[in-house]
């Protein structure tokens, strides 16, 4: 079975991916795939975040066991049994800066095809280590009235 999980960031409307991904995955899998996606730093502390319907925290996955197991414990399809079907990916634990993963539907895997895989980019990766994300689509109209 494949997933589809589409990731957007909070604050930057013009970034969205959807992936497809095994049901199977660990959550530590789903990292390396979205770190080399994204073009991460692999030196970073990272965590997922499991939120309930109003996206108040239920769990989190570190990479060591924060007490609901480690990444590498957890999969998808045991976290959507359980009803998660929202991950924050903390990608900058400083300025609590996180991914949105969003469950979207399933379906069948398809042969030939590696998953995890990227099928739909909009918008540039965002800046790991940046602030604020830039945004690369620019309205010209804003930029006008000022």
């Amino acid at each position: 079975m494949i997933y589809q999980y589409k990731a957007t960031l909070p604050d930057y409307k013009a970034f969205v991916r959807l992936y497809e991904i095994k049901a199977s995955t660990t959550l530590y899998a789903l990292h390396l795939f979205l770190q080399n996606d994204l073009s991460f730093s692999p030196d970073q502390q990272v965590f997922f975040g499991s939120v309930d319907q109003e996206g108040v925290p239920i769990r989190e996955y570190g990479l060591f066991d924060m007490g609901n197991g480690s990444m590498d414990q957890v999969c998808l399809e045991v976290l959507l049994k359980e009803g998660i079907r929202t991950l924050h990916y903390v990608f900058d634990n400083f300025r609590g800066r996180y991914l949105i993963l969003q469950f979207e539907g399933a379906a069948e895997e398809l042969s030939r095809k590696i998953y995890p895989r990227t099928i739909m980019e909009q918008g540039g990766d965002p800046n790991q280590f940046g602030k604020e994300q830039r945004l690369i689509d620019l309205n010209v109209a804003e930029y006008d009235s000022e």
